[in-house]
């Protein structure tokens, strides 16, 4: 069974950084692509960003330009550096991975609070 677990949530100001990270319990280099998602309170989960195996990474509109996602195969974590952070960034951030043998799986997620 895979595990993820997510770290680096926190309450920051608006316009401060954190870093957020997904650890595996698995090799990631089996997964053929890995994710960050998010869900505010009162609000369906939402796509942040994924990076394929291949190095293609994809952001939704909301952060481009702020967020940085990366994995690291050797030390089998995947990373999101949020910049400038809003408000409404607020909302349990989670990890995905999916493998090409129908795996699909989710951390437990990691609060991120945007306020002053």
């Amino acid at each position: 069974q895979v595990q993820l677990v997510e770290s680096g949530g926190s309450l920051v100001q608006p316009g401060g950084s954190l870093r957020l990270y997904c650890a595996s319990s698995r090799n990631i280099f089996s997964f053929y692509v890995m994710g960050w998602y998010r869900q505010a309170p009162g609000k369906q989960r939402e796509f942040v960003s994924d990076v394929t195996s291949s190095s293609t990474i994809t952001y939704a509109d909301a952060v481009k330009g702020r967020f940085t996602i990366s994995r690291d195969n050797a030390k089998n974590t995947m990373y999101l550096q949020m910049n400038s952070l809003k408000p409404e960034d607020t909302a349990v951030y989670y990890c995905n991975a999916q493998d090409n043998k129908g795996g699909n799986y989710w951390g437990q997620g990691t609060q991120v609070t945007v306020s002053s």
